[in-house]
């Protein structure tokens, strides 16, 4: 466990130039993918090219109702590669959604969350609003972005239950022996900030 929690020290700085950078490239991935034609991308210099995990968020301007959501948790690519696969993924391969359409993609928005490495944390560590959760046993795996409990106005307990949850486990899980908790921060930007 590295003291101070999950994502302490690790966080990727991106400046405002290269988070417009990143929304820009995720749209227009989804509007090649849509047109089926090649995505013009921004150069691979600064944080764009880290290794970072990242999730893209989709949500309908009208009601900010959730559209797709797909991501990746660890950085095995350059952060801008993943954010381009995980628009697309968003887009056409979230499977609690229909694909999006080129008519509908100019009324929805995009967020960004930009992961730090997941850390073991104890369930006593986990900050609402500040870390993202994976719990994981065996081959089940539930995971939940920080932004997730502030929205849905929950607190620690309900937040570890609801991640359980996701995972297919029971919502004490979290409490029993061989389940594993892993924690993380993201930083998040969308095109409404």
């Amino acid at each position: 466990m590295i003291s101070g929690g999950p994502g302490s020290g690790a966080g990727l700085e991106l400046d405002a130039l290269e988070r417009r950078s990143l929304l820009r490239a995720a749209r227009e991935a989804i509007a090649a993918r849509l047109a089926s034609q090649k995505a013009s991308l921004p150069p691979l210099e600064g944080g764009l090219a880290a290794a970072r995990g990242a999730f893209v968020t989709l949500r309908r301007a009208s009601d900010g109702g959730l559209r797709g959501c797909v991501g990746q948790l660890e950085g095995d690519a350059p952060l801008l590669m993943t954010v381009v696969d995980m628009a697309v993924a968003a887009a056409a391969r979230d499977g609690r959604f229909d694909p999006v359409t080129a008519d509908e993609l100019v009324s929805l928005r995009i967020e960004i969350s930009v992961l730090s490495p997941l850390e073991p944390i104890r369930p006593s560590e986990v900050e609402v609003g500040r870390h993202g959760l994976l719990v994981r046993r065996g081959a089940r795996r539930g995971v939940l972005l920080p932004q997730v409990p502030v929205e849905q106005g929950w607190d620690r307990e309900t937040f570890l239950a609801h991640t359980c949850e996701k995972a297919g486990l029971p919502p004490d899980a979290w409490t029993q022996p061989g389940v594993e908790l892993l924690g993380f921060t993201a930083t998040v930007f969308g095109e409404d900030d």
